[in-house]
């Protein structure tokens, strides 16, 4: 059972937004499938417009999604963020000074206390980094085990709305979509953290990574870069992981008299290569390798992933 909590505040009373109700929106439109169309995450979408969202329902919302088991728990919330000395917060459209909103430090306890397996947090908003930097989490033992958290900027940083869209959840999207997918499609919470850390400038605002886990889920399944059944092929063409497969034009399809057997071969070769897990020796291209009679080996992804399907985990 996989559910999430998908929120967006956009009607603030003396600071409104334009992109959160869209980001929660397509958040929420990612999450429901995997890119193949079959059911991913049970989403439950809070946005404001339409919806008043108070502290009162925010907080009781957060408690309903953590408070039962579940396989993975997702918390998306899009709004205002507020820090101060006290900690961080989730400012809904009540706010007053002293009592901002929903307190980071609750959604924390809320979670840890949770009998979900897997809890996974997504805040965009300003100062949410202050959900990772509360000096209560330099005890590894308040985050326990299974819990991830993903922020859209440091404790002490704003959180950037470009054309209705926040620059975060832009890339979160577009990590889901297949930008931060590995060799199996599988998209991760580090993987989308690393997308989104490799294209945010240094001058920009930079996310926070925080999680104590002994795996990570997939949070979204996008097309494989090599299918499965082709992946579980690479013990075969490498008799070991260190080894040299040679080639020479009976691989190449162009080349006469034809030899299917090895332009399958071939085939699934362009494939590896591809997905950079084979590279050919003495030559830059696939193609001149097999024409001129040299080979290919594995890169050290491609070991990584021949030692995986040699040992049967694929």
């Amino acid at each position: 059972m996989r559910r999430a909590l998908i929120a967006g505040i956009d009607e603030y009373p003396k600071s409104p937004l334009r992109g959160c109700v869209n980001d929660a929106n397509e958040v929420a439109r990612l999450l429901k499938t995997h890119q193949d169309g079959s059911p991913n995450f049970e989403c439950q979408i809070l946005t404001a417009p339409p919806f008043p969202i108070t502290r009162a329902i925010l907080k009781g919302k957060i408690n309903d999604l953590f408070r039962d088991e579940a396989d993975v728990a997702l918390l998306y919330f899009s709004g205002h963020g507020f820090a101060s000395n006290l900690g961080g917060y989730l400012v809904t459209p009540d706010a007053t000074r002293y009592d901002e909103g929903v307190s980071m430090v609750d959604v924390i306890t809320i979670a840890k206390d949770s009998p979900v397996r897997e809890v996974v947090v997504l805040l965009d908003c300003c100062y949410s980094g202050a959900l990772g930097a509360l000096p209560a989490l330099n005890n590894q033992t308040v985050l326990r085990e299974g819990i991830s958290l993903l922020t859209a900027s440091r404790g002490s940083q704003v959180s950037v709305e470009i054309r209705g869209r926040g620059l975060f959840t832009s890339l979160l999207c577009a990590a889901l979509e297949g930008g931060a997918s590995d060799v199996l499609g599988k998209v991760t919470i580090a993987s989308v953290y690393a997308y989104a850390d490799q294209t945010l400038g240094a001058w920009e605002q930079r996310p926070l990574f925080k999680a104590l886990v002994s795996q990570l889920i997939s949070l979204r399944n996008c097309s494989p870069v090599v299918p499965l059944e082709v992946l579980r092929l690479l013990p075969k063409y490498f008799p070991r992981a260190d080894a040299d497969l040679p080639l020479d034009p009976s691989f190449e399809p162009d080349a006469e008299p034809r030899h299917p057997k090895n332009e399958e071969i071939f085939s699934h070769l362009q494939k590896y290569r591809a997905a950079r897990l084979v590279v050919p020796v003495g030559e830059e291209h696939l193609y001149y390798a097999a024409m001129n009679s040299k080979s290919c080996k594995l890169t050290p992804l491609g070991q990584f992933y021949w030692s995986l399907a040699n040992t049967g985990k694929l």
